[in-house]
Formats: C-alpha cells, structure tokens, sequence
C-alpha cells in the first residue's frame, strides 16, 4: 500500500527525549507503517521548516519515502516571494522530487491573502508545468479560485488532496480534467457522505492517504494520525466500491505508481 500525502516527518511524531535534529520517533512511525504494509510515503512539504526534517528522513528511509515540494497556501504571509523562490529552488537542487506540493488555495481560515495565493500556486503551476511534475492540490473554501488558477495550466496533472466533496464537485472537477482524488480518514467519518461519492469518482483515480498527522480513521479518530493507518481507509475504499480489500489495495497501489512516476519496494 502507499500513503500518498503524510507529514510524520513534523515535530508531532518526536519521542520524549529525541535530541534536536534526530528522528527517532519519526523512522519508528514509519516502520509501524511498513510493518502494517505500507511500502511507500510521498512527504510533501509546507513551508521552509518542513525541509530539512523530510530530507533527514528520506535519508534514512530512502527505499520507502518520497518527495515533494511547495509552499502550501496557508503558509502565504507578507514575506511570501522570499518564501516561494526559497522553495522553488529546492525544488530545482537536484534531488529527486516526485511532485510540487501541497500548494493551492486555503480560504477557510482566512481570505487576507487570497489573491497572494493564487498567485502562488500559479507560479507554482507554472513550474510544476517546466519540470513535468504532478501537483498535490490543496483546497479548502475554494474550489472557484483553485480551478480558476488551475484551468490556464491544461497539461498538468494534479491530485486533489484530502478530498471531502460532493458528487457536484467532482463533477466540476471533471469538467477541467482528468484529475485523480486523494482519499484519507474522512471516508470512513461517519456523517462526512463521502463513501457514497466514490462511485463518481472510479478506482482507477483514487489515491490512498492519511495527511497525517490529521484525520485519523476510524476507529484511530481522535489520535495522532500516521501512515499505518492506511489499511483503514482501503477497507473502506473497498466497501464504498463493493471491492475486495486487496484488489483495492492493488489498483490504487498502481494509480500512485502511474500518478507519481515511483516504483514500490520489491518485498
């Protein structure tokens, strides 16, 4: 299985008593998560400070790890150009990304910024284009704006992240492109209603994810979300589609694949 958005290299996942720049709670969160079958994580980035801990960690798990890199739009502030050439010059380091992201637009806490971030995640775009990257799409309150931006950038591929919408949504989003979903613990909430959008949706563009550590499923809600959590999700993924859990497992497996341009670990 593939955890296709996790952020268990963030300081949430530190043990009591990890000395500074160590990340010995984090590698023992992500082998919880291959001890669970969870072969590969794509790490994304938010900010500067995400940076050096998700290198550090795909250091030590290069095999079972990968990266991407953006500015997310809640991280947009006043200082935002400095913020995003920063960023986008990592991008440009050398290292293998597999994605630009999460980037997007975030209105849901607040609007101060944005035409800032629609900017942002034009240029963003713009660069993803340049590189032949995929981009992770962040979107909360805002799928006008998000498709807007996203609609002068007709050749690239994107995933829309953390996915919670509506049948009408999807059917938006469709009308733009051929897009794939990230599905995480709100299919398995029991009032969010989205188990019953992914028939709209189609295996076949349905990727796995936990944004942890956010949005743990059920029956973890309430804790720390992290990667090997995914086994929850592709059983409900299963059952929403009326599919066997290891032929869920498989497709979406093969989706992150394709998606990502990444090949999982041979057992």
């Amino acid at each position: 299985m593939i955890d296709t958005h996790t952020h268990i290299y963030g300081p949430e996942f530190s043990i009591e008593g990890q000395p500074d720049g160590a990340m010995s709670g984090q590698v023992e969160t992500l082998d919880r998560a291959l001890a669970a079958g969870v072969d590969m994580m794509v790490l994304p980035a938010v900010d500067r400070s995400s940076v050096s801990p998700m290198k550090r960690l795909h250091a030590l798990r290069p095999d079972n790890t990968a990266l991407a890199m953006g500015l997310h739009p809640t991280e947009v502030k006043e200082n935002w150009p400095e913020e995003l050439d920063y960023l986008m010059s990592v991008l440009n380091d050398g290292s293998a990304y597999v994605a630009v992201g999460e980037v997007g637009v975030d209105l849901y806490w607040d609007k101060t910024f944005a035409d800032a971030q629609m900017e942002v995640f034009d240029r963003q775009l713009c660069e993803a284009s340049r590189l032949s990257l995929p981009v992770i799409i962040h979107q909360r309150e805002a799928l006008d704006q998000t498709l807007e931006v996203l609609s002068g950038h007709p050749d690239v591929r994107a995933v829309f992240h953390s996915f919670g919408g509506t049948m009408a949504d999807v059917e938006r989003i469709r009308r733009l492109g051929d897009y794939y979903f990230g599905i995480n613990g709100i299919v398995t909430f029991k009032n969010s209603g989205l188990a019953a959008v992914l028939p709209a949706i189609g295996i076949d563009r349905i990727l796995t994810e936990t944004d942890s550590p956010y949005l743990a499923p059920v029956p973890k809600r309430g804790r720390r979300n992290e990667s090997a959590y995914i086994p929850y999700i592709v059983d409900r993924i299963a059952e929403a589609l009326a599919l066997d859990s290891r032929e869920t497992a498989l497709a979406t497996v093969n989706n992150a694949m394709t998606f990502f341009t990444i090949e999982t670990p041979k057992p």
